[in-house]
């Protein structure tokens, strides 16, 4: 029998997740998959990147609720960020989505991350912790949206080398 291939996916702990202190929770659930985590950040999501992020979607009449969700913005400054990481392994995709559970809260299994952690708001969003690419190609677009390739560890699709004039940048004191 072939051995499954490694895959790469994105996982974004979510805002809500980061209000409510799951961070912990979450990443003992996503062991158990027995994947390798090749990068991880917490950031600001910035209106363009969520834009891009659920670009999918911007006919949804829920657009802009979602993008505020995703940035933070009904939770405070103090939690307007996320914990985005890139997982490997034989068959990620699909065994991260197994543990996320399905993407509305209500119809996940209630020991999946998104059943136990989840809710969907009054307005219809589905404040579900966390993000999980839904394919290869989603996974790809999504990984190289949210990450450059020297802060992902390995190669994981190809790169090239650019040139760029010196401009501003910031660096630690």
């Amino acid at each position: 029998m072939p051995t499954p291939k490694d895959e790469n996916t994105l996982v974004v702990v979510k805002p809500d997740g980061i209000k409510k202190s799951l961070t912990g929770n979450i990443l003992t659930k996503l062991a158990e998959a027995r994947l390798v985590i090749i990068g991880a950040k917490v950031l600001h999501v910035s209106r363009e990147l969520a834009e891009a992020h659920y670009r999918h979607l911007k006919d949804k009449p829920f657009f802009n609720d979602l993008l505020d969700y995703i940035q933070g913005k009904p939770y405070g400054e103090e939690y307007q960020r996320v914990l985005a990481l890139v997982y490997k392994g034989p068959e990620a995709i699909r065994r991260v989505r197994a543990i996320a559970g399905s993407t509305n809260p209500e119809e996940a299994d209630p020991v999946s991350i998104r059943g136990s952690y989840g809710r969907i708001t009054t307005k219809g969003v589905f404040e579900n912790v966390i993000h999980a690419s839904s394919d290869a190609t989603d996974a790809e677009r999504e990984i190289k949206l949210w990450f450059k390739p020297d802060e992902v560890v390995g190669d994981v699709y190809p790169v090239k080398k650019t040139s760029r004039p010196a401009g501003e940048e910031t660096v630690w004191a």
